[in-house]
């Protein structure tokens, strides 16, 4: 694999590389999406807390960041082919790691192998991307927003093989997660292959020949405070649970936690001073630094909904149609992002206002889904939603990469790893915090009694929100068995009252199932004030660019990259 100055109109393996990138995000997909359905399984097998399980499965995001920044960062450098190398080195380490776990190691110890491989797992997802955003935004320079759409249309097919694929193994076959997990080297091997022995083509600011400091001057200072504090938050986050020891007293507990949160500092505040020093303390493109924080509540709202979202509306109606649902809303997104170039040219309508639109659907659509209580309404509901998630993330990097040609690899790069640190530090955590403080409150309400019985040993912590007592993995998830197991032998004897298996369960389990389920209605509604932040931002950027003669991509000899 070499890198080579053709510029992307004579790029012969274009399609080529566009299919390996393809492929590369299908493999993420499926791993995400596979994990996705089994951590009930977790929760029910090693006694996790919904909260303790949004805390790996974020890891499954945060490592994604480092993955695409440091990529971005030296892709032009090192060359995209080392860089596809290392993440697939990466990939196979992961499921080793993931693999490990069994049923003689303490809780802690399965955490903390779970939160390694989800960790590296990601982190050969953001290599990967920091080779295949860049690429294609070059290679399809005249069509940036169109072609990324198709190269992330791989996100939802992965979701949707994914899905389909753990539905299978895990409600009909019974196969153990590991197994089902093992599905994401095959797309992995393919997209080994497909790169091996390819050429890549350099961006523009690399074909300009702009230094490192000079790509960064448009991420400046702003930029890097967005970066440095999502640095700091993830160590203070994830450190602890590697530095404090077994048995810890709640003193060692608090230590841990306070020497995690300097050395989160420390990080952070020594990648914004590296970032000053480089751009000589140039403060940034401000239009740039809104879209990383927007682009920070695109990964929230995106991906951290989509790690829980199969479980919540399995939890309402029944799992499996909450897996069904997963399954529709993801083709919708694949075949919705072959769909770009047509409502860009032939409705008229510009990569921010497609954004605009997306985000209305997307919060109007979360509060539908909040009040469904049939499949019906939850295939409308979702397809709202599903429409209004679809253009986010490719539409961003297109923006990104339309406007400041400048940051060469920089920009999208640094966009994607924003996204993804806040899907796994805000997003999952987030919604799996609101899942516990939301169903406990309600049963606490409903049922004191049963709260005390069902209630975790632990609260629930989560940013500056106030603790919260949320429900104990293991006994719900043996109730919800219960339930599970009532409607299959109904359905088996020809059944179809929703209401008869609940009449199975004991006064104080259907409380506990009703409290669950309200929970999930609240986060969804909680959920909704995300895409709502975001639409608000949208409008405010589209009468921005109406102000400056309208949306156009600029270019290094242009005089405008970076300008607006």
């Amino acid at each position: 694999m070499s890198d080579t100055a053709q510029g992307p109109a004579e790029a012969s393996n274009a399609k080529r590389l566009l299919w390996a990138g393809f492929m590369a995000i299908l493999a993420a997909g499926i791993g995400f999406s596979i994990r996705g359905g089994f951590l009930d399984n977790w929760i029910t097998e090693y006694g996790f807390t919904a909260k303790e399980v949004g805390d790996i499965n974020g890891i499954g995001f945060t490592g994604f960041c480092f993955g695409i920044i440091i990529g971005g960062i030296v892709c032009d450098k090192v060359g995209y082919g080392k860089l596809v190398l290392t993440a697939f080195a990466l990939h196979m380490l992961s499921a080793v790691i993931t693999f490990a776990p069994n049923a003689s190691m303490s809780k802690e110890t399965v955490g903390q192998l779970l939160t390694a491989g989800s960790f590296l797992f990601a982190l050969a997802n953001g290599v990967l991307e920091a080779v295949a955003n860049p690429l294609v935004a070059t290679l399809f320079f005249r069509n940036r927003t169109h072609y990324l759409n198709i190269l992330h249309a791989s996100w939802p097919a992965g979701l949707v093989l994914g899905s389909a694929s753990g539905w299978v193994l895990d409600d009909i076959m019974h196969v153990g997660w590991k197994m089902q997990f093992a599905l994401f080297l095959i797309p992995t091997v393919l997209y080994g292959l497909m790169f091996f022995g390819q050429s890549f083509p350099k961006s523009e600011a690399s074909q300009k020949g702009l230094s490192l400091g000079e790509m960064f001057k448009d991420v400046g200072i702003l930029g890097a405070l967005v970066v440095g504090g999502l640095l700091a938050m993830f160590f203070a986050s994830v450190l602890p649970q590697f530095i404090t020891p077994a048995n810890a007293t709640d003193v060692q507990i608090a230590s841990a936690a306070g020497m995690a949160t300097n050395i989160g500092y420390v990080v952070g505040g020594a990648f914004l001073i590296g970032v000053g020093v480089m751009t000589r303390f140039s403060l940034g493109s401000i239009l740039l630094f809104v879209l990383f924080v927007t682009h920070g509540l695109v990964g929230a709202v995106e991906l951290g909904t989509d790690s829980w979202i199969q479980n919540i509306t399995g939890n309402i109606l029944t799992s499996q149609e909450g897996k069904w649902l997963f399954v529709f809303t993801s083709l919708l997104m694949f075949g919705l992002r072959f769909c770009a170039e047509f409502i860009e040219k032939k409705i008229g309508l510009s990569p921010v206002g497609i954004l605009l639109v997306c985000a209305v659907l997307g919060c109007l659509g979360l509060n539908l889904a909040s009040g469904i209580a049939t499949f019906g309404g939850a295939l409308v509901a979702l397809t709202v939603y599903g429409i209004g998630k679809t253009f986010f993330w490719p539409t961003m990097l297109a923006v990104a990469s339309d406007r400041f040609p400048r940051t060469g690899a920089l920009a999208i790069s640094i966009m994607g790893g924003v996204g993804m640190m806040s899907a796994g530090l805000i997003g999952a955590p987030g919604l799996g915090y609101a899942k516990d403080r939301f169903s406990g409150e309600a049963l606490a309400k409903a049922s004191p009694a049963a709260f005390e019985a069902y209630k975790a040993a632990k609260p629930s912590k989560f940013l500056v929100f106030a603790d919260a007592t949320g429900l104990d993995g293991k006994k719900l998830g043996d109730v919800q068995k219960k339930l599970e197991d009532a409607q299959k032998e109904i359905a088996a004897s020809g059944g179809k009252d929703p209401q008869a298996a609940l009449q199975k369960l004991s006064d104080e389990e259907r409380a506990v199932q009703a409290a669950s389920i309200q929970g999930d209605r609240d986060t969804l509604v909680a959920d909704s004030t995300i895409p709502a932040t975001m639409a608000a931002i949208y409008l405010l950027l589209l009468i921005y660019f109406k102000t400056i003669g309208g949306y156009k991509p600029v270019h290094i000899d242009g005089g405008q990259a970076g300008g607006h």
